[in-house]
This record gives C-alpha cells, structure tokens and sequence, in this order.
C-alpha cells in the first residue's frame, strides 16, 4: 500500500501537469498477480487495483489503517473491470461477471479474489471507505443496478448511470458506487459540471477506444485544470473541486463517493457562465 495526498484548493491552481498527476491521478493500479491499494488523504479513502492470476490474493490490512484485518473498520465496494472472477468473504463465494459489483461490509475478515482463468483474468477495482456500522455482504448482477438515463446526443453526453451501492440498492455505511456509460456519439460525462462539498469522488475511466483518452477536469469552477486520463486509472476529487471529462471516443467509468451523506443527487451545480 502506498499513500498519496491530495492538494488544497489554493495550492494546485501553480501546479504543474507532472505536480498535478502525482497528487490527483493513480496510475498501473492493474498489475497481473498482484494487489495493488493506495491510502488518500480524501476522506481516507482507499483505492486499488486486484488482478489476480494463477493463484487467489489476499486482501489483508496495512500499517496506514493501524488494524488486524482489512475490513476490520472499513467497508468496500468492488467492481469486476475484466473477466469473471469469484470473491470470497469469510469463507462465501461470491461470483462476479464483468461490470458486476460486490459490496464487502464492515466486519469481514478473510477476503480473497480469483480469477475464473488465468489467461483472461478478472480486473477487481476496489474503494474502501472507513465505516462506524456494519451492513451485509451483498453481490449484485448488471441487472439489479438502477439505470438512470442522463444528458443528449444534441449536447454529446447521453449517457446510462448504473447504480449498485446507494440508499435504495446494496445498503452501505457510507459509501455510493456504481458506473456511468456514454452512448455512441457522446464524449462528455458529468457535463454540466458540479461538486459537493459534503463528499468526496473517485472516478476510473475503463473501456475507452483503442489508443483514446479522456481529459479529466478538476480544480474550482473558476480555475480548472486538466489531467490526461489513460485506460483503467483513476483520479481523485477532493470536495471542493469539479469532475467532468472529454474523451476521444466512448467510454465508462466507476465512480464511487463517500462523506456527510448518501444523497446522490446532493450536488451544487456550477454556472457555466463562471467556468474558467
């Protein structure tokens, strides 16, 4: 586990692109055979990266959380990015397809992931959120997300919300997770953009066009800045700022939020005529 901090709503607006990617964008969270976890300062948050191979991982705790088990005051929320792959709590499997999720609650102390083969292995993208209550370990199949439909193909960013972990699907103590994904012809997601003082974001941008990318926007709506965003990372948005993003071509991506509550429509819009 590694540990990277954010900057504050002053300092970033001198950053450069290199200063801004170390402190907002998690890079080669996917390492074939490995777990790959980085501890933030947002919330303390955890984000990682299992891919496993020819042998199941162990997701265990770190010194950055001072505990014995790794759910031992957390919960977590995992989306499979890849094949199919089982993850098993406590001694339950639980099988996930691709862009299936699994919520592991707070309590849970044997947590390993596998990979149904080897060669085309599952791709599990995890965040972790510290959690005062325990709620039950639950798996839900595409079909069980709520779809809520957003935007226009006129303003390039219609787009399909997936949602799995919120106050009316899988409960959680604080975390919301699901995925977002753009229909054809559309390249803009969160577009108007807004933030949320009272939560944090994580975003990870998967399934985007061959050799594509998408430019993450962050920072006050008055003093943006952007991150070059590549297949499978992910970037972080502290309260205070923006996340909206242009890509060259279709797209999804996982976000997942935790803080003050689990309203997902709690957001303060921003007026387009101060976007800078």
């Amino acid at each position: 586990m590694r540990t990277v901090t954010t900057a504050d709503r002053q300092h970033y607006r001198r950053m450069t692109s290199e200063e801004l990617r170390a402190h907002f964008l998690l890079e080669d969270l996917f390492q074939p055979g490995d777990i790959e976890l980085v501890y933030t300062d947002v919330d303390r948050v955890v984000v990682g990266g299992i891919v496993p191979t020819t042998a199941p991982l162990t997701l265990a705790g770190g010194r950055e959380m001072a505990c014995d088990f790794f759910c031992e005051r957390r919960e977590a929320g995992v989306l499979n990015l890849g094949a199919a792959g089982t993850i098993t709590v406590d001694g339950k499997p639980y099988k996930l397809a691709m862009r299936e999720c699994l919520y592991i609650g707070r309590g849970s102390r044997a947590v390993t992931f596998a990979s149904d083969a080897a060669s085309t292995p599952a791709q599990f993208y995890l965040v972790s959120c510290p959690a005062h209550a325990g709620f039950p370990t639950t798996h839900a199949a595409l079909g069980k997300a709520n779809r809520i439909e957003l935007g226009s193909a006129n303003e390039s960013n219609r787009r399909t919300i997936y949602q799995y972990i919120h106050q009316n699907g899988i409960r959680s103590c604080q975390l919301v997770m699901g995925f977002t994904e753009l229909h054809a012809g559309s390249v803009w997601n969160t577009f108007p953009p807004h933030t949320h003082d009272r939560r944090t974001e994580v975003y990870c941008y998967f399934d985007l066009p061959t050799g594509g990318l998408v430019m993450h926007f962050l920072g006050e709506p008055d003093e943006t800045r952007h991150v070059v965003m590549r297949e499978k990372q992910a970037v972080l948005s502290p309260p205070w700022s923006i996340h909206c993003a242009c890509g060259t071509g279709g797209y999804r991506f996982a976000w997942a939020m935790g803080g003050e509550n689990q309203t997902f429509d709690d957001m303060d819009k921003v007026d387009l005529a101060v976007f800078r």
